[in-house]
């Protein structure tokens, strides 16, 4: 794989500028986080104040280290960084990655050019400033300052808020949710959306994009390059600001452009982009597209031990714009088999809140097989009857013994047992969650992704089209149609 972020996400050595041996300084965590998460390169503290730093040699500056640097991490005040930065393109370093902050959020815009220029002249590029780093699980590097343990996945999450970015951290740890990156842009005075999304759009591995993002400079680079992305890999976008006061707050907060609420909700829907209101959602979509990425047909069926769940499950897919049907002939003459007379055997299919954990494994490992069934929801009411885990098996050895791709995602309602089977499911590759409408929606998301897809295809075909039918024409008949 090759671009020009490579070496910032591939870097084969690093150094700190800042590094400390306070632990509770910034600049030692930072450290501390590249040195204990596995990272295989080279790893050079710099500071003028000591000899060593954790075991490692201390440098006075990066340009008197004799050896070549990919990447150089800045933990400095912000007056300090334009001297750093000269020093560093002295050096040779590739990107700068600009912890500090007191830039163009405080109103030192200036400053923040400065530091930009600095770069270009160099040839470096800068991520930040006023971020907490960032972390790419593949190279085993974690150049935050946040968690130290996280959990390898295939998702990358982009984030313009640093506070927000190091919690979501942990969030994903506790919920089991892997990333393969995640990224703090704050100010994006350089390197923006735009070109994370390009990097991660090409990395194999990445296959769902999260940002969280208040604003963007350069619209159409972002609306661009969102859009061939989005084509290939779902991009979740949690966006600041979706109202007036909110885009109000957001441009106070990293002194960026959020521009209107219907403006951007145009954009993200233009770019193929899901958006969402919440951080909870955002990754209740992200887990089920670490499993499923296309949605196989129209048809979903669901199957559950409480009406209620299922009305809800209904509801939840209708506003979504998913419409349940009927489940086929073949489907319903079979459930009649084992269920009792006053079940549904409609859709969403009720098996009665006294049903046995087989009723499920039964019910599930025929809906795997009938072609005319292209989704299962199947959702869980806990009843003293039936045991959340035992539940959590069936379906799992119904979807083993089938062998089948179909999506299927889960709703676990109870205390803590039912949590239990759903942290079961999970590590077995099936999307779970604690409510119906959570699982109902994530699921829902499936198809409007694909939705999304095909008109941003049908939308980059036509632009494509237009640009070769316009080349066709000869110059002077286009510079006619030009003026007009």
């Amino acid at each position: 794989m090759s671009g020009e972020l490579y070496r910032l996400f591939y870097p084969r050595s690093i150094a700190v500028v800042g590094a400390s041996r306070d632990p509770n300084k910034i600049g030692h965590i930072l450290l501390r986080n590249i040195v204990s998460g596995g990272f295989k390169g080279k790893v050079y503290p710099v500071n003028p104040s000591t000899d060593t730093i954790l075991g490692l040699e201390a440098f006075p500056s990066v340009s008197s280290i004799n050896s070549e640097i990919d990447v150089v991490i800045v933990a400095v005040p912000a007056e300090k960084t334009i001297e750093v930065a000269e020093d560093a393109g002295k050096a040779g370093a590739e990107f700068l990655v600009v912890i500090s902050s007191g830039f163009r959020e405080v109103g030192r815009i200036d400053l923040e050019k400065k530091l930009v220029e600095v770069a270009r002249k160099h040839g470096m590029r800068v991520l930040g400033p006023n971020i907490f780093g960032y972390l790419y699980a593949p190279s085993g590097l974690n150049a935050t300052f946040g968690p130290r343990e996280i959990k390898p996945g295939r998702i990358a999450f982009i984030t313009q808020s640093g506070a927000l970015g190091i919690a979501l951290m942990g969030y994903s740890t506790v919920e089991e949710i892997g990333v393969s990156s995640v990224v703090s842009v704050g100010n994006k005075a350089d390197i923006d959306d735009a070109d994370l999304l390009e990097f991660f759009g090409d990395d194999p591995n990445t296959s769902t994009i999260i940002l969280y993002i208040e604003g963007v400079e350069d619209g159409k680079k972002f609306l661009d390059i969102a859009s061939t992305v989005s084509v290939r890999k779902p991009i979740i976008a949690i966006k600041a600001g979706r109202t007036d006061v909110g885009a109000k707050a957001a441009a106070s907060h990293t002194g960026s452009l959020s521009g209107g609420p219907a403006l951007w909700e145009g954009v993200l829907k233009q770019a193929g982009i899901l958006q969402v209101k919440d951080v909870e959602t955002a990754f209740d979509y992200a887990r089920l597209f670490e499993t499923y990425s296309v949605a196989a047909g129209p048809s979903i069926l669901v199957i559950t031990n409480g009406g209620g769940a299922g009305v809800q499950a209904t509801d939840t897919l209708a506003e979504n714009g998913v419409l349940l049907s009927e489940p086929p002939e073949e489907y319903v003459n079979y459930l009649r088999t084992f269920l009792p007379p006053y079940a549904s055997t409609r859709n969403p299919v009720d098996i009665t809140g006294g049903a046995p954990d087989e009723h499920y494994y039964l019910a599930l490992r025929k809906a795997l097989e009938i072609p005319g069934i292209h989704a299962v929801l199947v959702l869980y009411c806990q009843t003293m009857t039936t045991s959340p885990l035992k539940t959590g098996e069936a379906i799992v050895r119904a979807v083993e013994e089938s062998g089948s791709n179909k999506p299927i995602v889960a709703g676990f309602i109870g205390g803590s047992e039912a949590r239990k089977a759903i942290d079961y499911l999970i590590q077995r590759h099936i999307p779970a969650y604690p409510t119906p409408e959570r699982a109902a929606q994530a699921l829902a998301a499936l198809y409007r992704y694909a939705r999304l897809r095909e008109a941003v295809k049908r939308r980059l075909d036509l632009l494509r089209l237009s640009g070769e039918i316009h080349s066709k024409i000869p110059g002077e008949l286009r510079r006619e149609i030009l003026k007009k």
